[in-house]
């Protein structure tokens, strides 16, 4: 049967050099055995003297010279006398050498010695002379230590050519693209089916695809394919995978590589990947070229001021802008890049005729994330009467990424616990895991530090059920998760602008903590740290950006465009700087008065809910429901996340809080 994956049959099996260097240690080693292996052995020159040469075991004896001086005496047995000495020399083996040798101490007396020792028997042997000779032996030591210097250069060299394309030095300039066609992508490919929302994205991509696969459509109409599609958004939202789905359903070859790939400390590095990139998907147009992560070398030119002109990362920007739109052609070939700072990428780069198209990829809304969902929930084994629709509603603002690692949580947390099924406590409990971060139960916790823990959470939940503007709460809890020693859970209206008094309310939401510790206890503690930098940061912002001020007036000092990112100039006065910090202060203090007035005003609920809370330690909607009634503008049960709950006796009549808001403007 022919082999269905035809990558297995066009890639032939390369050679290994390291089989090399392992067959050349071998010889190395061979040749130290072969010259030392099966030598004489070491004995002592007394034994030699009172032992061997009288018994009469000697059959002949050789003195070798160096320097003219006897160095040392080598001795062979007679065939007859071997298995005497069997315990020391290998009796069985064709050696036929010296069986033995031995230092000398002094040589003019060594003659001597051996004929005294030998006076006794009728068959004296002489002593002879030889001269050691061993020049393969010293070319071999002379060599050795070059040689594995030599080795150890060329390993570590070719490792470091390999960054550069593989294949030795010269190599080092050529594109590290990947190269996928319809010949070698496998059958694991990913489709658009396989890319959950992103259905305008998706309408523009897929015209891209349709025009490489019938140009005639588009050109009989005098059309022209876009040169560059720049697919522009939040991390996570599938930008990465919107391209591996265009690389599964085009037809044509699609060279994939990383913006960070082109730069490396060798200078002019990456503006020869460039050309080679480009002159190889010019070869095999049309294709598409698809730059992840563009910005590593897409940075707007001379903003960087440590760098001179001649900073590798602009050469390779250069030859990036002149391949895609410069005085060459370049028909056939459409560039695809990726990017989640499309701020800080150069003018020339985002002009028409380099990238023709923008494609925002924004964070999915409701439906999206519902059809998210359903694609990570294949796999996993769910409850049969689980709602979906409600995860969806659950998790707004979260990315695709986010989606599918509540989902891969979600499982964990199921069979951490030995569960069979994949249950709806079980997505909870990875939702406040990713949100919040891991439960400290064991986290040592004085009663008092608790209680105005308790009191602390109580005030953040009452005033956002107070005030109708600002975010239901979902749940609250005071038992530490990460960083924190308290929790609150809400539900952000998916909303595309926001008013003055919504912004006020979610301040004075933010501030219901500090206040309701001030109320309660007469003094503050360390615990609203990241309440104030929070609503610090809202206040600037409504001042500074979005002209929520009648002092500041309609005036906007954000910068879009990056231009003043390495600016240390403000770009207003210091008297406008003043101004500033008073109008923000000011926001700040009546949306502190605001949260104040609600607690002050519900100081019962507030107590009643921080005891529950003391209590229970998490409290959910229907609690604070029991408490304070039902809230105005409940999306909570619009949207299906808590049941209908009848006004209880202890139901409070809500204030209107609009003078203090109207304050704010």
């Amino acid at each position: 049967m022919e082999n269905q994956n035809p990558r297995i049959n066009k890639s032939p099996r390369r050679f290994n050099p390291y089989w090399f260097y392992a067959l050349l240690g071998l010889t190395i080693v061979g040749i130290y055995i072969f010259n030392n292996g099966g030598g004489p052995v070491e004995t002592q020159w007394n034994d030699v003297l009172t032992k061997m040469l009288p018994a009469g075991d000697v059959g002949k004896i050789t003195g070798v010279l160096s320097n003219g001086d006897v160095e040392r005496i080598e001795i062979e047995l007679k065939s007859t006398r071997l298995g005497k000495y069997s315990e020391k020399i290998n009796v069985n083996s064709n050696y036929t050498g010296p069986h033995f040798y031995c230092k000398v101490p002094s040589s003019e007396e060594c003659e001597a010695k051996i004929a005294e020792a030998q006076k006794d028997l009728e068959d004296k042997i002489p002593l002879m002379y030889k001269e050691e000779r061993n020049y393969f032996g010293r070319i071999l030591e002379f060599l050795m230590f070059p040689i594995i210097l030599l080795l150890f250069w060329f390993i570590m060299f070719r490792g470091m050519s390999r960054g550069g394309g593989g294949g030795g030095i010269f190599n080092v300039g050529k594109s590290k693209a990947q190269l996928f066609d319809k010949d070698s992508v496998d059958s694991q490919k990913i489709t658009f089916n396989d890319v959950a929302g992103l259905e305008e994205a998706k309408v523009e991509i897929m015209e891209i695809v349709d025009f490489l696969r019938n140009p005639k459509k588009y050109t009989d109409l005098g059309g022209k394919i876009p040169k560059g599609v720049l697919l522009v958004g939040p991390p996570g939202t599938g930008k990465t995978l919107l391209a591996k789905a265009v690389a599964g359903e085009a037809n044509v070859p699609f060279f994939s590589m990383s913006g960070s790939d082109f730069v490396e400390m060798f200078v002019g590095v990456g503006a020869s990947r460039v050309r080679d990139l480009f002159r190889q998907a010019k070869e095999k147009a049309p294709c598409i070229v698809f730059i992840d992560e563009i910005d590593a070398v897409g940075r707007a030119r001379g903003k960087n001021a440590g760098f001179s002109s001649n900073d590798e990362r602009e050469n390779t920007l250069n030859q990036l802008l002149t391949e895609m739109d410069g005085f060459g052609t370049n028909s056939g070939v459409i560039v695809l890049a990726a990017t989640n700072r499309a701020d800080i990428l150069d003018k020339a780069l985002m002009r028409a005729g380099r990238f023709d198209r923008q494609i925002y990829v924004d964070l999915p809304e409701y439906k999206e994330r519902l059809d998210i969902f359903k694609v990570h929930l294949r796999d996993l084994k769910l409850d049969p009467d689980f709602n979906i629709d409600f995860l969806a509603r659950q998790t707004p603002g979260f990315s695709g990424a986010d989606i599918a690692n509540v989902c891969n949580e979600a499982a964990l947390i199921a069979a951490r616990k030995d569960k069979q099924i994949v249950g709806k406590q079980d997505f909870l409990d990875a939702i406040d895991r990713i949100v919040a971060g891991l439960e400290k139960k064991s986290k040592l916790i004085s009663k008092e530090e608790k209680r105005t823990i308790a009191f602390h959470e109580a005030g953040h939940a009452t005033v956002s059920w107070i005030l109708e503007h600002a975010n239901p709460l979902l749940k609250v809890t005071i038992i530490p998760r990460g960083r924190s020693l308290g929790a609150a859970w809400y539900l952000p209206d998916e909303r595309q602008i926001t008013t003055t008094e919504q912004m006020m309310d979610e301040m004075a939401a933010t501030l219901g903590g500090r206040a309701s510790e001030e109320l309660t206890f007469g003094k503050i503690s360390t615990g609203a740290l990241s309440d104030l930098e929070k609503v610090t940061r809202q206040a600037y912002a409504m001042v500074a950006y979005f002209g929520m001020s009648e002092k500041v007036g309609n005036l906007s000092y954000y910068d879009s465009s990056g231009q003043s990112e390495y600016s240390l100039a403000k770009p207003y006065s210091e008297k406008t700087s003043e101004l500033l910090d008073a109008e923000a202060k000011r926001l700040i203090d009546i949306a502190y008065d605001l949260a104040k007035s609600v607690l002050a005003e519900h100081k019962a609920g507030l107590t009643t809910l921080a005891e529950l809370l003391l209590e229970k330690e998490v409290i959910f909607s229907e609690d604070l429901e029991k408490i304070f009634g039902k809230r105005k503008n409940n999306r909570l049960e619009e949207l299906g996340l808590t049941e209908p709950a009848q006004p209880g006796e202890g139901e409070a009549e809500k204030s209107d809080f609009t003078e203090l808001r109207k304050s704010a403007e």
